[in-house]
């Protein structure tokens, strides 16, 4: 009963608590908003890829043998790269496409409620492995979400939504995460077998989030000190869970 307790306040966290935090980011001004969104976006390309390949992968190879773990990890990655075309190709509206450029806000909504329901099967997963794994991928969901939230808001307001609508749909998507994260709780309760698949996915999901989205995002700053200061963070997000999966092993 503990875990459920664990995943529910660590679901509200990254699910709710993401969408609220950046809603009242959205009270700063332009320029300050768009250089914290980017050293957020930084700090969370480290704790993807470190949840990823330090966290996640390692937890999976000790119940899969290690090549079937990394084929599992290589399809996810393949289907999370189908997934992202399938909902840019519903939100395109026109062939000269650009990325979130032409998106419709609903969806927008819907492709953001099958990310948080994924984030919400990742959480539920590894906190059943242990607390602290728990806690340092619901960080890394935290900190990639909030970089993601505040472009959704910036996307349904130019696509005529009202502040207040944006919020609230905003946060109606968020709560697949809770309701795919309590269902993942039960179903694997009686399915031990299925975590390490769940877990390998996960870390699919994180590095395709971290190498293929955040990554090319932080290219587009070409500045040195700017660049340095990108990299700086992303060492600090990979530090922190680093020091996280060490503290846990021993």
């Amino acid at each position: 009963m503990n875990t459920l307790i664990y995943i529910l306040i660590a679901l509200i966290s990254a699910s709710v608590g993401s969408v609220m935090l950046s809603g009242s980011l959205l009270m700063l001004k332009q320029s300050r908003l768009e250089k914290l969104s980017g050293y957020l976006l930084c700090l969370a390309g480290g704790t993807l890829i470190g949840s990823a390949l330090m966290g996640l992968i390692p937890e999976a190879m000790e119940r899969l043998p290690i090549k079937e773990t990394l084929i599992w990890v290589m399809f996810g990655v393949l289907f999370f790269f189908l997934l992202e075309k399938f909902i840019l190709w519903r939100m395109c509206r026109d062939e000269q496409c650009e990325r979130q450029i032409h998106a419709a806000g609903p969806m927008i909504i819907i492709g953001d409620a099958v990310h948080n329901a994924i984030d919400g099967v990742v959480i539920a997963a590894s906190f059943m492995i242990s607390v602290e794994i728990g806690i340092f991928v619901t960080l890394s969901v935290v900190l990639h979400e909030i970089p993601q939230e505040l472009g959704d808001f910036g996307i349904l307001i130019k696509s005529g939504y009202t502040k207040k609508q944006a919020l609230f749909y905003n946060l109606l998507s968020s709560t697949s995460a809770i309701v795919a994260g309590v269902a993942t709780y039960f179903l694997l309760e009686q399915m031990e077998n299925v975590i390490p698949y769940a877990l390998s996915l996960a870390a699919a999901s994180f590095l395709y989030i971290a190498l293929a989205d955040l990554i090319p995002e932080m290219h587009k700053e070409t500045k040195a000190k700017e660049s340095i200061v990108q990299f700086l963070l992303i060492i600090l997000g990979v530090a922190v869970i680093f020091f996280s999966v060490h503290s846990h092993a021993h």
